[in-house]
């Protein structure tokens, strides 16, 4: 899977992504992720649990069937963010929304989080 799939695969369940791709940034892996994780930033700021769930089983079939550079992407962006937008989360919903993410995803965060400063 290159960008311009994942970009239709993100429009299956938030049908404006491809217009907000359009008019904020370059096409490219890293700018359809960055948008995609504030989407998810934002789902989780207002507990949109509907399409959160959706969105981070997409995130990981993007993950997992991506390119390289969608992979790189959703682990620089992604992943590195999730720590700080679910930093605010009380700690039932923080362990909800983890259990959305798969278990490889899960695994990245684990090894970025343990790995950071070292």
């Amino acid at each position: 899977m290159n960008y311009t799939e994942a970009v239709q695969e993100i429009a299956e369940i938030i049908p404006d992504f491809e217009n907000e791709l359009m008019k904020d940034a370059p096409q490219n892996s890293y700018s359809v992720i960055q948008i995609f994780t504030e989407r998810i930033k934002n789902m989780i700021r207002y507990n949109d649990q509907n399409i959160l769930f959706e969105s981070l089983q997409k995130m990981d079939k993007i993950y997992t069937n991506g390119d390289i550079a969608l992979k790189n992407a959703v682990e620089g962006i992604f992943i590195y963010s999730l720590d700080n937008f679910t930093a605010f989360c009380g700690g039932e919903y923080r362990k909800v929304i983890f259990s959305h993410i798969s278990k490889d995803l899960q695994q990245i965060y684990s090894r970025q989080i343990y790995n950071h400063g070292i």
